[in-house]
């Protein structure tokens, strides 16, 4: 089993099913009365390149329920491989802190610092992968369905790291994979070779007509059009992916118990509408309740103690 949580191709089937049976353990002990302190005494470090409301909430709130404590480390602060080299903030911050998140731009700076750290990193967001996003969402569809098994996700829009760990989740969980993107915005080639690796039976659909990719699907999943960095790519984008807004229309062609997920920020009117995302069918809140417990999950598996849950 991998020390740190970077990518879920680097991650066995077997693995990541175990994290979320321990995600559903903690959520259910905190509703009962509240977490055992499984990581008291013990401090993560938390390095920050981009904005973040769900991924600093969600860990830094999960390690105050384990009983340990989270520090904030902005760009100010820090200057990953600008003020300090990765491999020096590495080895610096494992001489201090048990466990080391990164939400960066460049997925390499994951990948370097987990090279040089002596303590687990865990990647809360880069360009290439969003894992903890993916293991979360997962939590909430099986919670919804009662399983993961047997359903078929439908992604919208751009093939970027969102895309890319839900292909990955999806083959993990056991569920068929379809994205639908506007040309030159596709998913990975190589995104899609990993989760063909991870289950060869899991059925993945490249649907370029967004009417048709929905038929038959268990849940419509949108996320951002203009990812941060892409600012001005803006104007284009928005040009371009307008026939896959997840709207009433498309969602009408959905089958009748398909649900609406984004793993927000959600810029209404462009890629999802209000009377979408504020429906019955939408699961949006309860799956961005969910990073909180998906994350603990995490931290416990890779910062405490092993069997201890």
């Amino acid at each position: 089993m991998p020390r740190d949580f970077l990518d879920l191709a680097e991650w066995t089937s077997v693995d990541l099913q175990r994290l979320l049976r321990l995600a559903v353990e903690l959520k259910s002990e905190w509703r009962d009365g509240g977490n055992r302190q499984l990581l008291a005494g013990l401090t993560l470090g938390m390095i920050f390149q981009k904005a973040s409301l769900r991924t600093r909430v969600s860990f830094e709130v999960g390690m105050n329920h384990l009983g340990g404590h989270a520090i904030m480390l902005g760009e100010e602060e820090v200057g990953l491989g600008k003020r300090e080299s990765v491999a020096d903030v590495a080895r610096v911050l494992s001489g201090m802190v048990q466990g080391i998140m990164a939400r960066v731009y460049d997925h390499q700076d994951v990948v370097d610092l987990a090279a040089w750290a002596s303590v687990p990193v865990i990647n809360g967001l880069s360009d290439d992968r969003h894992p903890c996003q993916a293991l979360s969402d997962m939590l909430t569809i099986s919670e919804h369905f009662g399983r993961t098994e047997g359903l078929r996700l439908c992604y919208l829009g751009d093939g970027n790291n969102i895309a890319a760990s839900l292909a990955l989740a999806c083959a993990h969980f056991g569920l068929d994979f379809t994205i639908s993107s506007p040309e030159g915005y596709a998913l990975d080639e190589e995104v899609l070779a990993d989760a063909e690796k991870i289950n060869p039976r899991t059925d993945i659909c490249l649907q370029s007509d967004p009417d048709h990719a929905v038929a038959g699907a268990d849940i419509l999943y949108t996320d951002t059009w203009v990812s941060m960095g892409q600012e001005e790519e803006a104007a284009e984008r928005r040009q371009v992916f307008r026939p896959w807004q997840l709207n009433a229309a498309l969602l009408a062609r959905a089958p009748s118990q398909a649900v609406v997920m984004h793993d927000l920020p959600a810029y209404r009117g462009k890629e999802i509408t209000d009377e979408v995302a504020d429906s019955e069918r939408s699961l949006i809140f309860p799956q961005a309740a969910n990073r909180l417990h998906a994350q603990k999950a995490i931290l416990v598996d890779l910062m405490g103690t092993r069997g201890v849950v």
